[in-house]
């Protein structure tokens, strides 16, 4: 076996027998109060050579002893006995968030592969975040929930979008550090649960859509209710959805418009959904009103930052720090926090309003109005005479017979142009992959379109 296979990192530790116990018990400590988990083989060197060990019962029943007795909290590590190159091994696999350990009453942090003891000052900083992490809603276990809460399908299709693999449900949560001594965090049931309202009945989307600029007229309200990816998905369809749309051509391609950025509108309903205070028994909320758009989400700013802070020097305070880490695995959020960047880039006159807790982006609506329709079919057959000129011969007899008889076949083509069947498909790809036509419907029972 390679000795690159093993090598001590901040995470692993390894011993080349139980002699180095009391040492690995150090390095429990150490890592944990580093990782909050961690690994360390009995029987192979530090230089990564597997040499084993002599393991019995006895053998593991005193590393578990010796553990339990010289650990503060205690810690319920899982010890087995592996053949690695055939010889025989113990890994001990561990995890802990009661910070600080202490290792024969000291505390130790991990640093590269080395445990290195902790000054008072660096112990109390060490205390002060796992008070300041106590307090995260995202870091909390979901008491209630069980891994049957979980639907495989969301874990699977999340795991696609991450390009990472999957094994089983518990596996991959384990691995997406969603659970804690093997119980789920709010987090991952609020991503991936079946029903996550059943639990957290803050899980929810309002939207309602007014004639005025203010709310004394109602024309539309909606509630939905799910997982954030859904969540987020059906505030993006119900704003682009009341809002106009323009157009422009592409050649023989409509591009719609919305009169707000889409980028922009992304970004901002993905942000409420990742910074909101879930602690707070609202929702987020989507409001149409006839000049502007607003994206509220339950929740000041976050670590002492001001619109000014964010408005100017673009940085960013998570709130939710393992949500921010799931959107990120899927490309919703970017590491830096430039998101503010991007909506300003988009919608520059975006505003931001914070009242009684409430966090709000507001974007003007431009009231863009769509063509007229007569307009529309104007420039499309003049794009469509200009895009016949560029054709090949053969493309372009193809198109003028589609442009008049949509449901002539491809046999009938064949005729017309005077070249075999097969090359007349050709000819009809070519055409499709330049997005020029369609077809529409069934094979015997379809039309050919252009598209426009």
């Amino acid at each position: 076996m390679n000795k690159e296979r093993f090598k001590e990192t901040e995470f692993l530790e390894l011993k080349k027998s139980t002699s180095e116990l009391k040492e690995a018990v150090i390095s429990i400590s150490s890592i944990l109060n580093k990782h909050q988990r961690g690994e360390i083989y009995f029987g192979i060197k530090n230089s990564g050579e597997v040499v084993g060990q002599d393991v019995s019962e006895r053998t593991i029943r005193e590393i578990s002893k010796t553990i339990s007795d010289n650990i503060e909290p205690k810690v319920y590590p899982k010890i087995k006995e592996v053949l690695i190159d055939g010889r025989k091994c113990v890994h001990i696999e561990f995890i802990g968030h009661e910070i600080p350990y202490y290792a024969y009453g000291r505390a130790y942090i991990r640093v590269g592969d080395e445990d290195r003891q902790l000054s008072a000052k660096e112990l109390e900083n060490l205390i002060l975040k796992k008070n300041k992490d106590k307090l995260r809603w995202d870091h909390e276990i979901c008491e209630k929930a069980k891994i049957e809460d979980i639907s495989s399908s969301k874990i699977k299709k999340f795991l696609k979008e991450a390009e990472l693999k999957y094994d089983s449900t518990e596996s991959a949560l384990d691995k997406l550090m969603l659970l804690r001594d093997w119980k789920l965090l709010n987090t991952a049931v609020i991503l991936f649960g079946k029903k996550p309202q059943s639990f957290f009945p803050n899980a929810k989307l309002r939207c309602a859509v007014f004639a005025t600029t203010t709310t004394s007229s109602t024309i539309d309200m909606q509630d939905f209710e799910g997982d954030l990816f859904y969540l987020i998905e059906e505030a993006q369809k119900y704003v682009l959805r009341n809002i106009h749309t323009g157009m422009r051509l592409e050649g023989l391609k409509r591009i719609d418009i919305p009169e707000i950025d889409k980028d922009a509108l992304r970004e901002s309903i993905i942000n409420a959904f990742c910074h909101r205070d879930y602690y707070a028994y609202d929702s987020v909320s989507i409001a149409v009103f006839k000049d502007r758009v607003e994206i509220r989400n339950p929740g000041s700013l976050f670590g002492g930052l001001t619109i000014e802070k964010i408005r100017k020097e673009n940085v960013s305070k998570r709130r939710n720090e393992i949500i921010a880490e799931m959107f990120n695995k899927v490309h919703f959020v970017e590491r830096w926090g430039k998101g503010i960047e991007l909506m300003l880039s988009k919608e520059p006159k975006t505003k931001f309003k914070e009242v009684a807790g409430v966090f709000t982006v507001v974007f003007e609506r431009k009231a863009v109005e769509a063509a007229p329709q007569d307009t529309i079919k104007d420039t499309i057959k003049d794009t469509i005479k200009d895009t016949i000129k560029l054709l090949p011969k053969n493309e372009r007899i193809i198109l003028n017979e589609i442009i008049k008889n949509p449901k002539i076949t491809s046999e009938q083509l064949s005729k017309a142009i005077g070249i075999n069947l097969r090359n007349t498909k050709k000819n009809i790809e070519k055409l499709k992959e330049k997005m020029i036509i369609q077809r529409e419907g069934s094979r015997k029972a379809g039309h050919w379109e252009v598209i426009g």
